[in-house]
C-alpha cells in the first residue's frame, strides 16, 4: 500500500508501544446493545455541550494550557503558536477514517531550539523550511493534536537546525545541527519518560537537508558521518531519498517534497495561469559551472549541469541562465519543459515549484525517490532522463513535444497534484501535511496488521 512510502518501516522494530497501541485501537471487542445505546447517548450529550460552548465562546486554547514544562518553557513558542493562529478561522477539515485515531503531541521545547530563528525570516522560506512548516502545520491541527501526552501515538520534536545562514556564501551552515538535537533530546528524555519507554521510535524528527540526518551538503562526508546514533529509533521526515542502500536513509523515514512558498506560487500564478501561454521550450535557471570541480575538490552535479551548459547554451530551444533572479517563477510558468538535474544531492526545489507552476519536470538524477507517489503519479506528471543521457535532451524533449506532450500536462495540471507538495501553515485537505499524515498512519496499521 503506502508502506514503501516510510522506508524501511516493515525491517524494523517499530517499538512495541506503538505496535500495542495500533493493535488496541484496530481490534475493539463487540459491546452489548445496552453498552452501545448508552455510548451513543454519552456521545450526543457532549458533543452538543462542546457544540454549545464553542459557538458562545469561540476563544482559542489558552496557550497557558498547553505545557507541561512548566512557564519558562511554555513561553519558548508563543511567538510561532501565535504567528500561525492570527489569520482568520479556517473551515472544519473532513477528516478521513484513517485519522480519527491519530494523536501527535508536540514538545514544547525552549526558544533556542525553534522559535528564536525566526528572526531572520529566510528561516520560513527557504528550500529546507519544512521543518518550520510542518511544525506549524501540526500546531494547528486540531483534529489530531492532543495536549495529553499519555493519549499520544507520536511525539514530534520541533527543533529548526537548518536556519544558520553562512554569512561567507548565504547557504544554511548545519554543523550544529548534531548537537542541537541532541541537546533536545536530552532535554525531553529528563523531563519526560516517552522518549526512554520507545527508545525513541514513537518520535518524529525533520531532516529537510542535502542528506537527510546525515547532517552534511557533501555525500562523501555525510556517508562517513552517518546517522547519529541518538536519532537511528526514530521517524525522520526528510526531502533525501534513493532507490538504492544508502546510509543516509539507513533509518524509518518518510520522504517529503522540498519547502516551496506556496504564497509565492499563488501570486505567480495570479499573474500568468497554468493553462497561459508557454512561450519557453526548455528552462533552467542555476549553478552551472563552467569548470566542474568545484573549490572543494568535488565534482558539482556529477558534471551533469556543465554538459548541459557546453551542450546548449546556444540553443534557442534551451533558455538557460546562471545567475540569480528573484523573478524566476514567472520564467517557468512560461515554460514547458523545466530541468531539474541533481546539485549535491539528488532532489531539488526544482521538483515542486515546476510541478506546481505547471511545466513539465524533466528529472536527471539517476536513483533519485520521489515524495508521495500514491498521490503524484510521477511518471505520467514528468520526464526521467539518465545523467549519462544528457547530450540528447533536445533529442527526447523534441520527441515528448510531437507526440504525448498534451497528455502530460493534462495530468501536470490536475490540482490535486499542486496541492499535494506544498505545505501550509493551516493543513488543508490533500496537502502534503495531509498526505505526510496519510503515509504515516497507514504504514503503522500496516505493521499492525490492521490493514
Amino acid at each position: 500500500m503506502m508502506a514503501s512510502e516510510l522506508q524501511k518501516l516493515t525491517k524494523k522494530n517499530r517499538g512495541f508501544y506503538v505496535k500495542m497501541r495500533i493493535l488496541h485501537k484496530g481490534r475493539q471487542p463487540e459491546k452489548g446493545l445496552f453498552f452501545k445505546y448508552y455510548q451513543w447517548i454519552l456521545w450526543f450529550s457532549l458533543t452538543l455541550y462542546f457544540l454549545t460552548s464553542f459557538f458562545i465562546t469561540n476563544k482559542p486554547i489558552p496557550l497557558s494550557k498547553t505545557h507541561v514544562f512548566g512557564s519558562r518553557f511554555s513561553l519558548a513558542s508563543r511567538v510561532l503558536f501565535e504567528s500561525v493562529n492570527k489569520t482568520s478561522q479556517q473551515p472544519k477539515l473532513k477528516i478521513p477514517v484513517e485519522f480519527k485515531d491519530l494523536k501527535i503531541y508536540i514538545y514544547d521545547l525552549p526558544s533556542e531550539y525553534n522559535e528564536n530563528w525566526l528572526t531572520n525570516k529566510r528561516c520560513s522560506n527557504h528550500l529546507f523550511a519544512s521543518e518550520v512548516a510542518i511544525h506549524r502545520a501540526l500546531l494547528n491541527a486540531h483534529d489530531f493534536r492532543t495536549f495529553d501526552p499519555n493519549e499520544a501515538d507520536f511525539f514530534f520534536v520541533p527543533v529548526y537546525v537548518s536556519c544558520s545562514f553562512s554569512t561567507v556564501n548565504g547557504f544554511p551552515d548545519i554543523g550544529h545541527a548534531r548537537s542541537l538535537l541532541f541537546s533536545a533530546i536530552q532535554l525531553v528524555s529528563s523531563n519526560y519518560h516517552f522518549w526512554n519507554r520507545s527508545q525513541g521510535s514513537d518520535h518524529v524528527f525533520v531532516a529537510s537537508h542535502d542528506y537527510g540526518a546525515c547532517f552534511h551538503a557533501m555525500e562523501d562526508r555525510a556517508v562517513d558521518n552517518g546517522i547519529p546514533e541518538f536519532l537511528k529509533n526514530s521517524i525522520i521526515l526528510q526531502t533525501f531519498g534513493v532507490n538504492y542502500k544508502h546510509p543516509c536513509q539507513d533509518v524509518e523515514n518518510v520522504l517529503i517534497p522540498p519547502y516551496i512558498s506556496p504564497e509565492s506560487i499563488r501570486k505567480t500564478l495570479e499573474k500568468a495561469p497554468l493553462t497561459g501561454n508557454r512561450d519557453i521550450m526548455v528552462f533552467f535557471r542555476g549553478k552551472m559551472e563552467v569548470h566542474p570541480k568545484n573549490v572543494s575538490g568535488k565534482f558539482y552535479s556529477k558534471r551533469v549541469r556543465t554538459e548541459i551548459w557546453r551542450r546548449y547554451k546556444g540553443d534557442k530551444r534551451f533558455y538557460l541562465q546562471r545567475h540569480r533572479f528573484a523573478g524566476y517563477q514567472s520564467e517557468i510558468v512560461r515554460s514547458v519543459f523545466c530541468l531539474c538535474p541533481l546539485g549535491w544531492a539528488p532532489w531539488s526545489p526544482r521538483l515542486v515549484e515546476s510541478a506546481a507552476l505547471g511545466c513539465v519536470p524533466v528529472i536527471i538524477a539517476d536513483g533519485i525517490r520521489l515524495p508521495f507517489p500514491s498521490v503524484v503519479n510521477w511518471a505520467e506528471i514528468s520526464l526521467t532522463v539518465a545523467e549519462r543521457d544528457v547530450g540528447k535532451l533536445g533529442h527526447i524533449l523534441e520527441h515528448v513535444a510531437a507526440t504525448n506532450l498534451s497528455a502530460i500536462q493534462k495530468n501536470l495540471w490536475d490540482p490535486t497534484v499542486k496541492r499535494a507538495l506544498l505545505f501550509n501553515d493551516h493543513m488543508q485537505e490533500g496537502d502534503a501535511t495531509w498526505q505526510l499524515a496519510v503515509v504515516v498512519v497507514a504504514a503503522l496499521a500496516c505493521i499492525a496488521g490492521v490493514i
